[in-house]
């Protein structure tokens, strides 16, 4: 991480982020059960990064850090939270060691799949974040067989860039990554 660069925290969007259906917000520690009730689902862990397996010290962790990185305007984590008002899934940037860099990575419930809103949140949030904490390239890396999320990257702008073979270690393994990105001139 940039430790070199004291950013400022990152504010709320105003008006909150949130299309058709769903709304994004931080997470708090009353999220906390409900994170890792939808983070034993077997496609979340296969294709993201998070512990395997996830337990409750987990889901806070993700809460404390998240609010640690917002104060930090090292990143941004909210939930996707829908109108009835349950939380759907997560979705963050963070910034990386490459100055002007941050990664976005999201995760939605599987009863809320297929519906569209991960590529619309990942469209808000990297908006939002380009603008916000002044970003020359965003980058999105998902798992070469994860063509669902490779669909989101897609549907939300991002261009793809390559497949990086062994590019990531996910619990002592490594993994091959299609990336993607999106510079603020895919905004016009």
């Amino acid at each position: 991480m940039p430790d070199e660069i004291d950013y400022p925290p990152l504010t709320l969007p105003e008006p909150p982020l949130g299309d058709e259906g769903f709304f994004l917000r931080p997470p708090s520690m009353s999220d906390v059960e409900i994170v890792y009730r939808l983070c034993q689902d077997p496609s979340i862990s296969r294709f993201t990064t998070i512990p395997h397996p996830y337990e409750r010290v987990h889901a806070i962790e993700y809460v404390e850090r998240a609010a640690a990185d917002w104060d930090s305007g090292m990143g941004a984590s909210f939930v996707i939270v829908s109108n009835s008002n349950e939380v759907i899934g997560t979705i963050s940037v963070f910034r990386t060691a490459n100055s002007g860099t941050a990664e976005i990575g999201y995760w939605v419930a599987a009863d809320a799949r297929g519906q569209g809103i991960a590529s619309r949140a990942v469209r808000l949030v990297s908006r939002w974040s380009i603008q916000t904490m002044n970003l020359a390239r965003l980058q999105l890396g998902t798992n070469r067989e994860n063509f669902a999320s490779q669909r989101v990257a897609e549907k939300a702008g991002f261009k793809y860039e390559g497949l990086l073979r062994n590019w990531r270690e996910i619990r002592g393994e490594r993994v091959d990554e299609v990336h993607f990105s999106l510079i603020p001139s895919d905004l016009e």
